[in-house]
């Protein structure tokens, strides 16, 4: 079990944002994950290093998976990790489109559906209110 601590410095680090999807904790009605990059399952543990704060989609979308197909290549592919990668070297926004740069970032981006309808709606509903 992860400990109030921990979690805490997860959310800090993250500066209260989904570490794939950059959502801020405060637009999501349900409360975001600390999910394991690594899943147990898989050889991970709880580890600082080995968790990220996810919203709930992209925590229930990415699972256990370390690994999709990207959808350009149709090779499998790493998922993206950041604790070892930047957000910007994967992804780009175009309004309220999330674009994958890199086959890591096309592949994050499909397998968890980042760019699914409603979720490009609370995007564009948050930046109205900028």
């Amino acid at each position: 079990m992860i400990d109030t601590q921990t979690r805490q410095a997860v959310r800090v680090r993250a500066e209260h944002r989904c570490e794939y999807y950059r959502l801020p904790e405060w637009a999501n009605p349900i409360p975001f994950h600390i999910e394991h990059i690594r899943a147990k399952q898989h050889g991970g543990d709880d580890h600082i290093e080995n968790l990220a704060l996810a919203c709930d989609r992209c925590n229930l979308h990415k699972g256990p998976n370390l690994t999709g197909i990207d959808p350009e290549s149709n090779a499998v592919t790493a998922l993206f990790q950041p604790r070892e990668q930047a957000w910007p070297d994967h992804f780009t926004s175009d309004g309220s489109l999330i674009v994958g740069k890199t086959a890591i970032g096309r592949t994050t981006l499909t397998l968890l559906q980042m760019n699914a309808p409603r979720r490009r709606q609370l995007r564009e509903a948050i930046s109205d209110l900028s």
